[in-house]
């Protein structure tokens, strides 16, 4: 293991690929492509990984503000917060924070240093949420996990080792568009507001597919009595949902409040789609799973096709 001064940490892992962490930012980082040209961009990303962290913090009053009210400001400076901002604009004056594409943002900013000739592939997976570089013909083959929880702790270790099962897996090709994979949901390691028990969107970037998979989440609801909502605050402190209310527990629904609750969050699919910010997404609560989009069906996992 490598360790900066300033705390990052970075560690190799079978196939050649690299863990880098530092504080609440877990990477996982491959590529293929010429050696020489793969050793470069990873000393390439160390290095910018070093600074992502402090350069975040530096604004992070700013990136808990509604990107409504910093549209009417001079907005952040840094090139990750100001991505995270421009790809949370679009969705405004809906309510949503620049830490909504957070993940994304950070994976986008390193993915850009493995774009270079004699790399005909990368990923950048941060946390789940995953930016690409794919050359002209190259293709990449992206896992599903329908339930968030299973990649808390140390499962996420085993979902970067190839360890933990998934429920299936797509084929993202370079003619595609999609260079962003981000996912969302209740169990997951963010707050939401909705009730899906994953919400995994394709787009143009991984900061748009964030932000979108945030919104789509919060869109997957329904009213129950049995569902837990508490203040954000309440269970965490720094949230930049401030006192909106999330959920902290949902009990088993019946199939057709499940239904009302993926149906929703499908409308606002399809209208992010119709709009060009996402390419497709697929959305799961309690074992139903909707689509929206041109989404190949992953092996395994029939029922996304209908």
């Amino acid at each position: 293991m490598t360790r900066m001064s300033g705390g990052a940490t970075r560690a190799a892992l079978p196939g050649g690929r690299w863990h880098f962490q530092h504080g609440p930012i877990d990477l996982v980082i491959g590529a293929d492509g010429d050696p020489a040209a793969v050793s470069a961009a990873h000393a390439a990303a160390w290095a910018r990984f070093g600074t992502v962290l402090i350069e975040l913090v530096a604004e992070l009053s700013l990136l808990r503000q509604p990107v409504a009210v910093l549209l009417q400001q001079s907005g952040p400076q840094g090139r990750i917060a100001s991505r995270m901002a421009q790809a949370c604009a679009p969705f405004a004056p809906e309510f949503i924070t620049p830490m909504a594409a957070v993940a994304g943002s950070v994976a986008q900013e390193l993915i850009a240093l493995y774009q270079r000739d004699g790399i005909r592939r990368a990923w950048v997976n941060n946390g789940g949420d995953i930016a690409l570089h794919l050359a002209d013909g190259e293709s990449v083959r992206v896992g599903l996990y329908t339930d968030l929880s299973r990649l808390d702790g140390a499962a996420a270790t085993l979902a970067a080792s190839g360890s933990l099962p998934i429920d299936g897996r797509m084929t993202l090709h370079a003619d595609s568009g999609v260079r962003g994979v981000a996912t969302s949901g209740w169990r997951g390691r963010s707050l939401s507001m909705g009730i899906a028990d994953s919400v995994t969107v394709l787009a143009a970037t991984a900061a748009m597919a964030d932000a979108a998979a945030t919104l789509i989440a919060n869109a997957v609801d329904v009213d129950d009595p049995g569902i837990e909502r508490r203040p954000a605050s309440e269970l965490r402190d720094d949230s930049d949902l401030g006192d909106r209310l999330v959920t902290a527990d949902v009990p088993r629904l019946s199939d057709v409040k499940c239904q009302a609750a993926l149906e929703a969050g499908a409308v606002r699919a399809e209208a992010f789609r119709r709009r060009g910010l996402i390419v497709a997404a697929a959305l799961v609560c309690q074992g139903q799973l909707r689509k929206v989009g041109a989404l190949a069906a992953p092996a395994g996992v029939p029922a996304l096709v209908q």
